[in-house]
């Protein structure tokens, strides 16, 4: 028997050596090399993205994956910037040309060369019109010589287009081993912002149509990130490998990714609970002050971001573009005193309470954590910009602007609040389908009908089909949500304008426009703040949306996962990840 068991323990070592890569000599004496088995990281993304193209991309689940498959000139983690595709840069003196050195040894994932080239291509290719990229409007606050002339050209003769590319501010020198970027301001978010998505080249062969299949073809999508794409299945899952030619390679301590579209988080949870997923972008509300308080894989950090309600303004003659809505009656929203009476009849102290993820309740638009010239928060000096308050405070306020807006929409009818209230109850509060959203909505919901006496219609929508909803403003109510792209307010506030793919309410102010466009062209920081704070101020008087909470970022990472960080921003990063066994 003790034979036997020694003859067991040494079989078992013997295999537990060969699993870990060791040599094994057999009775004949040959000698043989077990494969070390590859690392894999198992990661709920959450909804299947709607694209993966870096120039097209416009949502936080596909640019948590754009993140790990792409790179641009730098890369940030955790607010520094480091080194990417360029391996260093200079800023002139007058703060007009920035030089970007790219790195010898930068290549796409199949193996040829990346360069400044490549850059230029990809430039050009994201401010194209005719490629119609929704986030092509953030050019307007890079202030690259001749990218707003481009952006926005009136004119759709493709010679005309041509020469306006051509005048852009961009330029591959060397050989391509420098890239050259000319400024119409100095912009001092200009590098970090290089960090961001849309900035990332895309290969010679991508598409410009369409929303980027070839992203998500693993045949077809070459990239120059950590990790490249070889398997994607829709509406369920995609495999990340190891790019071995990315220029840190080394670095890259995971193997293959197994990416998992569960917008479920209530399933997700559970699948992690058994082990079957390390990474969580989101947990369910309800499990959340437990974790906060007794798991050491819980994750919080604050984002540069703001989730609120959109009114559908379009129609509007003060306040609203011409978005086409067909039929739709959006009349009642375009009443100042009705906006404010549903802005100010919200708890949102109750409504973050009730979420438990230690958001921040949002009396105005900007989040904290953007410092101007002074130094001062931007968040504490716009807090009189409206009379929202984050607590119950403003209910009296709030039925008194409904009773005013009653008079004004039904000056006929023999009971105008009742009116109104009908007219409430008739329209719907849209949300894409989400645990934390749908609690949103049932709180949003139950305080309207508490404290203005209606109770408005809930209904939610898939990701993907959302978007496109909240786009065309098909729409009465819509939940909204926008995190920064760059250390800037105007990252934020700035989406509002004519043009842009993220004005979803259809806001149109051309004082508003002017104070965002005086920010832009301003030469010092003392004017620059000046102007956002005058827009800011405009904004939140127009009451276009309702501002609710200012977000945090959750992510529950298994113990094992080491080496992995994040964007401010809130993109998650793998390129330096690693399993501590």
């Amino acid at each position: 028997m003790k034979k036997l068991l020694l003859t067991f323990v040494a079989i078992v070592a013997l295999f537990a050596f060969a699993a870990c890569g060791g040599t094994t000599t057999t009775g004949g004496g040959t000698t043989t090399q077990a494969p070390a088995a590859p690392v894999v990281l198992n990661w709920n993304i959450g909804a299947d993205p709607l694209t993966l193209d870096p120039g097209l991309n416009g949502a936080s689940d596909g640019g948590d994956v754009i993140n790990n498959t792409f790179e641009g000139l730098v890369r940030e983690k955790d607010g520094e910037i480091f080194p990417g595709m360029a391996e260093s840069w200079e800023v002139s003196s007058d703060g007009l040309t920035v030089t970007f050195n790219i790195r010898e040894d930068a290549k796409w994932s199949d193996g040829s060369k990346l360069d400044a080239d490549d850059f230029v291509r990809s430039w050009l290719r994201g401010m194209d019109p005719r490629n119609a990229s929704e986030y092509s409007w953030i050019w307007e606050y890079t202030n690259v010589v001749g990218a707003d002339d481009f952006v926005f050209a009136s004119t759709t003769v493709d010679s005309e287009l041509d020469a306006l590319a051509d005048a852009v501010g961009i330029e591959s020198q060397d050989d391509g081993a420098t890239f050259v970027v000319h400024l119409v301001a100095p912009t001092n978010w200009f590098v970090s912002l290089m960090a961001f998505y849309h900035f990332m080249p895309v290969p010679e062969t991508a598409s410009t149509t369409g929303t980027g299949a070839w992203a998500k073809n693993p045949t077809t999508a070459i990239s120059n990130g950590p990790f490249k794409l070889t398997a994607y299945t829709v509406g369920d899952r995609l495999k990340l490998e190891k790019n071995e030619h990315y220029w840190n390679a080394e670095e890259v301590g995971i193997d293959v990714i197994n990416g998992f579209f569960i917008d479920i988080s209530t399933t997700a949870y559970a699948r992690y609970e058994a082990g079957e997923l390390d990474v969580l972008p989101s947990v369910p509300s309800a499990m959340i002050p437990g974790l906060l308080v007794a798991s050491q894989e819980f994750y919080v950090f604050p984002l540069l971001g703001t989730y609120y309600i959109n009114f559908n303004l379009s129609g509007n003659p003060e306040i609203g573009g011409s978005r086409n809505v067909g039929s739709r009656d959006l009349s009642i929203f375009y009443n100042v005193n009705l906006r404010y009476a549903l802005a100010l009849s919200l708890d949102r102290e109750a409504i973050v309470e009730a979420l438990g993820t230690g958001a921040v309740p949002a009396g105005g638009f900007i989040s904290p954590g953007f410092m101007d010239h002074n130094g001062d928060d931007f968040f504490e000096n716009t807090a009189e910009d409206s009379e929202i308050v984050t607590d119950d405070g403003a209910y009296a306020l709030a039925v008194t602007y409904f009773a005013t807006a009653a008079n004004e929409l039904f000056p006929e009818a023999s009971d105008p609040v009742a009116a109104l209230r009908a007219a409430l109850a008739s329209k719907t509060y849209l949300y894409n389908t989400s645990d934390g959203h749908r609690q949103v909505g049932e709180l949003v919901q139950a305080m309207w009908e508490d404290n203005l006496g209606f109770r408005i219609q809930l209904g939610n929508e898939e990701w993907a089909t959302f978007q496109g909803t909240r786009t065309d403003g098909a729409y009465d109510l819509a939940r909204g949500g926008w995190l920064t792209d760059f250390m800037d307010p105007s990252g934020m506030i700035g989406i509002f304008t004519q043009g842009n793919a993220y004005n979803d309410p259809d806001y149109n102010n051309p004082a508003f426009e002017a104070a965002l466009e005086a920010a832009r062209t301003a030469t010092t920081a003392q004017a620059h703040f000046e102007a956002l704070y005058e827009a800011h101020a405009i904004f939140m008087g127009d009451m276009p949306i309702i501002p609710i909470y200012h977000y945090n970022d959750v992510f529950l990472i298994k113990a094992k996962v080491q080496g992995w960080s994040r964007s401010v921003l809130g993109s998650i990063d793998f390129s330096t990840a690693y399993i501590q066994q």
